[in-house]
């Protein structure tokens, strides 16, 4: 018994731990155009032993109520990591996302976003988005959105030179789903994020994920994160990625 859970540790855990910094909301809608409640919940655990041990745990939460022409969508994002003895670092984000239909291929979308993350020295990170998300096909099977949002940021580091950012930053993405069979999805999504003032202070997160059905209501999913930004925190680098296998349960 010992063995087959150190394997299932092994075979959950991630290449690479990262803070991400932009929250992959494409790969968490569920896709329905018909008034119901659905929502999903995941558990990812690694387990690495390199030159030290290190002990990861991380739980996501979805639950989305979607009508004729209204969407909401709310996201808990919480992670748990111990390296060796030391106290379990902390990383969380949680996202609320609104769409109005406009239109067959447009939607007005707003969110607000509440973020923590030691690793990458964000104390308190809060947005507020709003802009237009465009349909760029209408395949069942093949799905892509094109989204352009404006959004103020208000961040809290925990260095003591920086304490305090406000500022004002586009944020634009392109989403891809795919739905080759009725028991795999795949799914992709880039982001750019300039600041309005400098566009030379950006972020790039681009995700890709790929999920199959092992039950009715259980999946198994593997995903690959990179996130780059060109004016990251003191000593945090800029380009930091991860990939992560685990389990998700969801309910429609």
């Amino acid at each position: 018994m010992t063995r087959i859970i150190l394997l299932f540790l092994i075979v959950c855990s991630s290449s690479q731990i990262c803070g991400a910094q932009i929250i992959n909301v494409e790969s968490l809608r569920h896709v329905s155009d018909s008034s119901k409640w659905s929502g999903s919940a995941s558990l990812d655990l690694g387990l690495i032993k390199n030159t030290n041990s290190i002990f990861r745990i991380t739980n996501r939460i979805r639950l989305q109520y979607n009508t004729e022409k209204n969407l909401f969508l709310f996201i808990n994002d919480i992670n748990l990591q111990k390296i060796e003895d030391n106290s379990f670092v902390n990383r969380g984000i949680q996202h609320f996302r609104y769409n109005r239909k406009l239109g067959d291929r447009i939607k007005l979308e707003a969110f607000v976003q509440s973020q923590y993350d030691a690793i990458s020295d964000i104390k308190f990170r809060g947005l507020l988005g709003l802009g237009p998300r465009f349909k760029l096909s209408k395949n069942e099977n093949f799905r892509y959105y094109l989204g352009t949002l404006f959004m103020y940021e208000h961040e809290e580091t925990l260095e003591r030179s920086i304490n305090i950012l406000r500022d004002f930053r586009g944020s634009a993405y392109l989403s891809c789903s795919l739905y080759p069979t009725e028991n795999l999805s795949i799914v992709s999504t880039t982001y750019y994020q300039p600041l309005i003032k400098q566009f030379s202070d950006f972020r790039i997160s681009s995700e890709a994920s790929l999920a199959f059905k092992i039950f009715e209501n259980l999946a198994f999913r593997t995903s690959f994160s990179y996130n780059f930004d060109a004016n990251p925190i003191a000593n945090i680098p800029k380009t930091q990625y991860e990939l992560t296998n685990g389990i998700i349960y969801s309910f429609d």
